[in-house]
């Protein structure tokens, strides 16, 4: 089981990448926000487990760019303990919420909770729509009949990756730009429809009549199978 810790306490992180270590999990550390973020998208960890007090991107805010297109498992850390820091993170869509400091087996004890509540996917699945079959764990994309190799662009595949990852839920501009191109051009929307026009032409039947990749305006992005 990998876990993805964030937290800006280099101590910390080295107690419990040690801690858990030693029970076997696989462990992923992000000394800020943004790396967080950028670590839950390139390591797929099983469980995340963050700190709400970090820099560059705070908790609540890495819990709000997770959610937009992943269920993984979110573990609060934290030491602050008023009810209104902990319902304002279970809002945002964490799982559980441990306040500092705990012990090695109460922490054990949730992640094994966790764990039992979402089941692990050993391996991202393939999707098919209209001629078109994006093997996500691969990362290749074939279309039609004989299937022949699409090739896309390292960018092209990270807007296409979080539009299939999340089939029919509206994906935000702003979770986009963030999760393709990072905290530093969430404003920059011209990217969006430029890269969703690229891949309308190599994937949709007819580009100018979307089917598949749909522009929900002025909000953002939606994937919609057959």
């Amino acid at each position: 089981m990998k876990i993805l810790i964030a937290d800006d306490d280099p101590q910390i992180l080295r107690a419990l990448r040690i801690t858990l270590g030693a029970y076997d999990y696989e462990v992923v550390t992000a000394a800020d926000g943004a790396a967080a973020v950028r670590l839950a998208v390139d390591t797929h960890p099983d469980l995340v487990m963050l700190d709400l007090g970090m820099p560059k991107l705070d908790g609540l805010e890495v819990i709000a760019a997770v959610r937009g297109w992943s269920t993984i498992p979110i573990l609060v850390i934290s030491g602050r303990s008023d009810a209104s820091d902990k319902v304002a993170a279970l809002d945002a869509g964490a799982d559980d919420y441990v306040t500092k400091p705990f012990s090695t087996e109460e922490l054990l004890a949730r992640i094994r909770a966790l764990s039992r509540r979402t089941p692990g996917v050993a391996e991202a699945p393939s999707i098919q729509f209209g001629d078109v079959r994006v093997d996500l764990a691969g990362k290749q994309v074939t279309r039609g009949i004989p299937p022949h190799p699409v090739r896309l662009t390292p960018t092209e595949w990270r807007v296409l990756e979080v539009l299939l990852k999340n089939p029919g839920k509206l994906v935000t501009q702003q979770t986009l730009l963030f999760e393709v191109w990072g905290p530093h051009l969430i404003k920059e929307t011209g990217y969006l429809r430029l890269y969703l026009g690229q891949l309308r032409k190599k994937l949709e039947p007819v580009p100018g009549e979307p089917r598949y990749l749909l522009t929900e305006p002025g909000m953002g992005y939606r994937f919609v199978a057959d």
